[in-house]
């Protein structure tokens, strides 16, 4: 795995052994970067199922101002730590090694607002609280997009008080933007 494209491209990072997540494609990530290029530049970023940290380090290289890069995973914080060290983002990327509730609230109570709010969470999940939750705590900034990466073959789910305004599929990963309701679409 790499970053694409930025101030660290063909950097590679490191990833993590297993089959215990699902690292997003580059043909994917690609893609959806193709997607929000203009709305990465100056962008505050949240990765709430980090992994190995590689679609907020790709925002950070295209740009982004600053991500929050949250796992539960151990090992996966480690691996996010040295992906962050490795590419000298230290000053832009904060991690949280913590649950996805326990980081919410926390953000929350910083008062912390993101434009771009990835989700990556395991399939079997369910992405439809977590997108709600999402709403309810306030972090996603006026006109600011939630990425939710799912099961391809799965319809994206339906989220009181958001908008699904686009989505694609790519092979057997799918992914839906959603916006706050109301608000102009991507």
């Amino acid at each position: 795995m790499r970053i694409i494209a930025g101030e660290k491209r063909s950097r590679r990072l490191l990833t993590l052994d297993g089959l215990d997540t699902r690292p997003t494609l580059d043909r994917v990530k690609e893609a959806l970067f193709s997607i929000l290029s203009p709305r990465v530049p100056g962008a505050r970023v949240l990765d709430l199922y980090a992994g190995s940290g590689a679609l907020a380090l790709e925002a950070l290289s295209r740009g982004a101002e600053t991500a929050v890069l949250c796992d539960a995973s151990r090992k996966a914080c480690q691996v996010i730590s040295a992906n962050i060290a490795a590419l000298e983002y230290g000053e832009k990327a904060r991690l949280l090694c913590m649950p996805d509730t326990a980081a919410l609230a926390l953000l929350q109570r910083e008062g912390a607002e993101f434009d771009l709010i990835f989700l990556d969470p395991p399939y079997r999940m369910d992405a439809a609280g977590i997108c709600g939750r999402i709403l309810e705590t306030g972090l996603l900034r006026q006109n600011g997009i939630i990425i939710l990466e799912h099961a391809g073959e799965k319809e994206p789910p339906q989220v009181p008080g958001l908008a699904l305004s686009d989505r694609r599929r790519y092979g057997v990963a799918g992914l839906a933007f959603y916006r706050i309701s109301g608000e102009e679409c991507m």
